[in-house]
């Protein structure tokens, strides 16, 4: 696994190392030591998958909150995203800030998003699969999100976005709680 320190204080981009020969390639998607390592969460407890159809579908960004803040790394299986973090962390000195990345089912690329921030993707292609590890079950009741064209973050989706959820749609506008 190949790590890469991200924009936002906490993330990272980490590359798989493919081992190829006459059959294919073979890599690590995840290796607790190595997260270890780098000093990154290395326990999950729940695996999400997401498929979307069409292109330009936007889901999220959605976190929760504590006590069930989590950590996920997020995977493109089947097509390709723009997959984005914004930091929620009012400590942090990358706080309000968002990074994305094109995740690729042919470049095995992985987002790790640090607790404390907010997720969310836009399909790039149709029949797109999205995989990611939480550190934390899914608790309903700390579920939150923020609004994917909220100006107090200023993502630049890259493309026409054609559909999101009314849920997506109705978070609040963003403030320091």
């Amino acid at each position: 696994m190949i790590f890469t320190r991200g924009s936002i204080e906490g993330a990272w981009l980490i590359d798989v190392e493919r081992r190829t020969d006459e059959r294919g390639y073979f890599a690590r998607v995840l290796c607790a030591d190595e997260l270890r390592k780098q000093g990154l969460v290395d326990r999950f407890e729940q695996i999400n998958t997401g498929f979307n159809p069409q292109s330009g579908t936007l889901r999220g960004l959605h976190y929760q909150e504590a006590p069930h803040a989590e950590v996920k790394i997020a995977r493109c299986t089947r097509g390709a995203v723009f997959d984005v973090a914004v930091d929620l962390r009012p400590a942090s000195s990358t706080f309000r800030q968002w990074m994305g990345a094109t995740l690729t089912a042919d470049d095995g690329r992985m987002l790790y998003v640090p607790e404390g921030c907010a997720h969310g993707y836009f399909t790039r292609c149709p029949d797109t699969e999205l995989v990611y590890f939480t550190s934390r079950m899914y608790a309903p009741a700390t579920a939150r999100g923020v609004r994917y064209d909220d100006p107090a973050f200023g993502i630049q989706w890259p493309g026409s976005i054609r559909i999101v959820s009314q849920a997506d749609r109705s978070w609040p506008d963003f403030v320091l709680r």
